[in-house]
């Protein structure tokens, strides 16, 4: 198109019956009209849609001004890209990018994540909201609101509880539960890689999200980790009552496995002769299921060595298991040969909550600190540490994408040299005190 030379603003006389922007402008017949209506004027052109269709579009102004200024914005706008005819509110948009385009691309698991973060959180106090009216301030405005408002109010938490177990917020006693930061982050994370997909899809032309600046989270601190003595001892009393799950939580802190990679581990995966176990899945329940998926990163696909303790455990497992088994077809009863290394009583995968639960009350019966059960991947790093393992070499142990995620771990965890140099400037601090005269006294 053309850029049109502005005439003089059309006046009520002059509008007063349909005219062409053609008869204002110099275009070509037929590139659009503005024409009078009941409460005010219209006026349409024809537009490019994203997906490569001819459409009219359509403006609407209380008065001819306003319907010629509406007009010529909407000009400039098709010429530059393809323009919708369709603005959807930006809780229908983020329904179709979250079962369409995330999951075309990302893991089960995080689309189920985003879809939690959306429904919780954005939709609220964003969803209602015309998409191409989405501004920064909209959003800065909805990341202060979730900062400071209790979610247990919000949700209703406190609301949906049986009458009688009602203990907060629903009896008038705001319990104040706040989001965290990292929350928020990962909220303001969301809607702007949702708000980034519109854009590849041309139906908004900024990203109102990547304006806003939040201030970074704090690293997660590693101090929900147990020391050598706690780990010991969680292992002694979990060996000393035959606790099925031993096995399990050898390999947990000797390898420093998540909780998924765990039990999606597989016999096959394991070559007791040479040694070694590759973890290349995860096991997740998604969606009310338990979904085995791919590992997080290329790295965690490397074949580990096994030590020796979790050699052990792990031949324990094989023959806990044939005896199940024979048990099973003796009484008749239920054996599935799923083939997993860490399984049910009835030869199934273990559901993640069932072995959170029971990682729980082991903690208990063994008289140490409950921590999560991931926190026995930060008790593994934190041990690599203290015994001066190179970072390299805790990388691959730990099956880190990056040698930055080790480095942090590194410099979060004090290490025997770093205790002896402060020990050192210490004792340097004491005996130049000392050699002080006492002036005071003087």
């Amino acid at each position: 198109m053309r850029s049109p030379s502005r005439p003089a603003t059309p006046s009520t006389s002059t509008t007063a019956r349909r005219f062409h922007i053609s008869d204002l402008f110099d275009l070509p017949r037929g590139a659009g009209s503005i024409y009078p209506r009941r409460n005010g004027y219209t006026g349409y052109m024809w537009i490019t849609t994203p997906a490569g269709q001819r459409k009219r579009k359509y403006i609407y102004g209380a008065t001819p001004e306003e319907a010629y200024t509406h007009w010529i914005a909407l000009y400039r706008l098709a010429a530059n890209s393809p323009v919708p005819t369709r603005n959807p509110s930006l809780r229908q948009y983020l329904d179709h990018w979250l079962h369409t385009t995330l999951a075309s691309f990302a893991k089960p698991k995080t689309v189920e994540t985003y879809g939690l973060i959306i429904r919780l959180y954005i939709n609220p106090g964003l969803g209602p909201k015309p998409l191409h009216k989405l501004a920064t301030r909209d959003v800065r405005r909805w990341l202060a609101t979730l900062a400071s408002a209790c979610q247990c109010c919000t949700q209703g938490k406190d609301t949906a509880r049986a009458a009688g177990q009602q203990r907060c917020c629903a009896l008038g006693h705001c319990c104040g539960q706040r989001l965290s930061r990292r929350t928020i982050l990962d909220a303001r994370a969301v809607l702007r890689s949702a708000l980034a997909d519109a854009i590849a899809d041309e139906l908004i032309t900024r990203n109102p999200a990547a304006q806003v600046k939040l201030a970074k989270a704090r690293p997660r601190r590693l101090d929900r980790t147990w020391t050598l003595n706690e780990a010991r001892q969680f292992l002694t009393s979990a060996h000393h009552d035959a606790d099925p799950l031993y096995p399990a939580y050898v390999l947990l802190l000797t390898l420093g496995l998540r909780r998924g990679e765990l039990l999606a581990l597989r016999w096959t995966d394991i070559d007791l002769n040479q040694a070694t176990v590759r973890v290349d899945h995860e096991l997740q329940r998604i969606g009310g299921q338990l979904v085995l998926g791919e590992t997080k990163s290329l790295g965690s696909d490397a074949p580990l060595p096994l030590p020796e303790l979790s050699q052990a455990a792990l031949r324990r497992q094989a023959a806990a298991q044939d005896q199940l088994r024979q048990q099973a077809h003796a009484t008749g009863a239920t054996w599935v040969n799923s083939g997993h290394v860490i399984t049910a009583r009835a030869g199934t995968a273990l559901d993640p909550h069932n072995f959170y639960r029971s990682f729980k009350k082991r903690c208990t019966a063994a008289g140490v600190r409950p921590i999560p059960v991931h926190g026995t991947r930060h008790t593994c790093a934190s041990l690599l540490v203290a015994v001066d393992i190179h970072p390299r070499f805790a990388m691959q142990i730990l099956r880190h994408a990056k040698i930055a995620t080790t480095m942090d771990i590194y410099t979060h965890v004090p290490t025997a040299a770093t205790r002896a140099a402060l020990a050192s400037l210490s004792e340097q601090l004491d005996s130049t005190h000392t050699r002080q005269p006492n002036t005071l006294a003087a």
